[in-house]
């Protein structure tokens, strides 16, 4: 937030962020249970995947068909089911003293294990990822109580983040921004696509990340396609190139996009550029909070279709980051979530003329409590000349 020390400043001190404390997943639990009742739920059933890392620190070496579920209910103590033999895994997590674990074992029925442990009539928040066959083993043996999804129900679950949050998305930020820097300096033309694609994925682990998620080569007419899977095209003088790239570094998520040029671009090439920036431009500066999401998807999108490009601006304006490189809020026409102070969130406009070539820019930005926005990514927006 704006009244403390920039998040950046660890990373540019070297530092690694200051690890989650048991204290941090008791306050996320108990937040986690306020936000159900607020809600009119039961409580929460949390599958392992985003959603249990959040609240526990705990992930499974390995998603198997054992149950594992979290139970997270107002005025009750939190509850992790795990098999016996990842007991020792879960008791080690850093959050595992912030809830009790109780354990089954193979030949048992789990679902009996976890059935005491909700409201036979309730009605529950389910992470999105869980299995059908464990609800629908629930349902079995519990058959008064329904389900709804979490992103449904609870989409802001994990969507304000607090000061050691921020620091680790600044981090994972400007680890990108290193690395686009890095790839300016790379040849392009006469290469393939997956070989600049390799490249900067190796770049990502190089300043840091522990996973790479993406990372899009769109160039020439592949570029008017915004999620083009880097191919063997081979990259050729005069193509506008859209680099779209990022992942998770300290646990939390990256995602940025550039749009450069091999050799000299046409005039309308950077007439479309230079629009594009002015839309990502205009988004940026209408974040602050208590603005509604769809406000900044509205104040990118006329600028585009003011110059006539509105039918080839065809996605979101954004969406937030944090575990994932994507999850709620989402800044699209008909979210009227209100933007508050720690919600992070990209705004990427982009134009798509289809056979020809695709331009999209893209940050990662935060609303302050001062009103304003602050940016993750930092590298020049400008048009930028590669050989």
């Amino acid at each position: 937030m704006s009244s403390t020390p920039a998040p950046e400043a660890a990373e540019e001190r070297g530092e690694t962020p200051v690890p989650f404390t048991a204290d941090d997943y008791r306050a996320r639990l108990a937040r986690a249970a306020e936000s159900a009742a607020d809600a009119g739920l039961a409580g929460v059933i949390v599958a392992p995947g985003p959603d249990l890392v959040y609240l526990t620190g705990y992930q499974p070496t390995a998603i198997t068909e054992r149950l594992t579920a979290l139970v997270v209910a107002p005025g009750r103590e939190p509850v992790l089911v795990v098999p016996t033999l990842e007991a020792p895994d879960a008791e080690k997590a850093a959050g595992a003293a912030a809830l009790t674990l109780r354990d089954w074992t193979d030949g048992k029925d789990p679902y009996a294990v976890t059935a005491p442990l909700l409201d036979a009539g309730g009605r529950f928040g389910v992470s999105d990822n869980a299995w059908a066959m464990h609800l629908l083993g629930l349902q079995k043996a519990l058959p008064g109580t329904s389900y709804v999804s979490l992103t449904e129900a609870l989409p802001m679950l994990r969507g304000v983040k607090d000061a050691h949050e921020l620091a680790r998305i600044a981090a994972a930020g400007a680890a990108a921004d290193r690395a686009y820097g890095e790839i300016l300096k790379v040849r392009f033309a006469g290469r393939r696509e997956t070989d600049v694609a390799a490249d900067l994925a190796a770049l990502l682990l190089r300043f840091g990340h522990s996973q790479v998620d993406f990372t899009v080569v769109g160039s020439g007419p592949n570029g008017a396609n915004p999620h083009h899977e880097a191919g063997d095209r081979v990259i050729e003088r005069g193509d506008m190139v859209v680099l779209d790239f990022g992942g998770l570094k300290h646990g939390y998520g990256s995602d940025t996009t550039r749009t450069v040029h091999v050799g000299e671009p046409t005039d309308e090439e950077r007439r479309v550029h230079d629009l594009v920036r002015e839309a990502q431009q205009a988004g940026f500066e209408a974040v602050r909070p208590g603005v509604a999401c769809q406000e900044v998807d509205r104040v990118a999108r006329k600028v585009i279709t003011d110059a006539g490009y509105g039918e080839y601006f065809i996605h979101r304006t954004g969406h937030g980051i944090g575990v994932t490189t994507h999850e709620p809020p989402y800044m699209i026409e008909g979210e009227e979530l209100p933007i508050v102070p720690g919600m992070c969130f990209s705004i990427e406009p982009g134009v798509y003329l289809p056979g020809r070539f695709g331009v999209r820019i893209e940050d990662i930005v935060t609303a302050t409590e001062d009103g304003a926005g602050h940016r993750f990514n930092n590298t020049p927006h400008e048009m930028a000349l590669v050989d």
